[in-house]
């Protein structure tokens, strides 16, 4: 199962790699990590998506929980908002594009360039929704693909920093 956990940090140098390393070391598979400012300069912000049980996750908040430079970690799991951006560069020969651009409008993407046999489409929204893009654009064929990992806010008052 994937579970999804934000850890808070100063934003210093090396803190993501140690992050990642310690991970790695005791062999946990990291699904996605993503890494940002947060509203303090000082501080910031990783989401890590990994899998496991319920055991498995406890240890990994534990460890990481034990770094120098880390303020807090926090298991991420009911009432949240997620989101993943995706930049797709897809074929897109003069008599296909209107498809794809139907298929675009639906899924309330973007194109964000069209060139003379490609256009690239720019998607934000959950694992699911980008999942299901990417499938309907497979049939046109994906050139390439790039997607950033989940960032993930609790909706209300809640937050991490607590």
């Amino acid at each position: 199962m994937k579970h999804t956990l934000a850890v808070l940090a100063l934003n210093k140098p090396g803190v993501l790699a140690r992050i990642a390393g310690l991970l790695s070391r005791r062999n946990f598979n990291i699904e996605s990590i993503t890494a940002g400012h947060t509203e303090e300069s000082d501080v910031s912000r990783l989401t890590i998506v990994v899998q496991g049980d319920d055991r498995v996750i406890d240890q990994v908040v534990k460890q990481v929980s034990k770094l120098i430079d880390v303020l807090k970690v926090e298991r991420l799991a009911q009432n949240v908002i997620d989101r993943e951006l995706a930049l797709i560069k897809v074929k897109a020969d003069p008599s296909r594009r209107s498809d794809i651009v139907d298929i675009v409008q639906i899924f309330r993407a973007h194109i964000v360039d069209v060139g003379r046999e490609t256009m690239v489409v720019e998607m934000t929204g959950d694992e699911e929704k980008i999942d299901a893009l990417c499938a309907v654009l497979s049939e046109h064929g994906i050139l390439e693909m790039v997607r950033t990992g989940k960032v993930t806010l609790t909706r209300g008052a809640h937050t991490v920093k607590g």
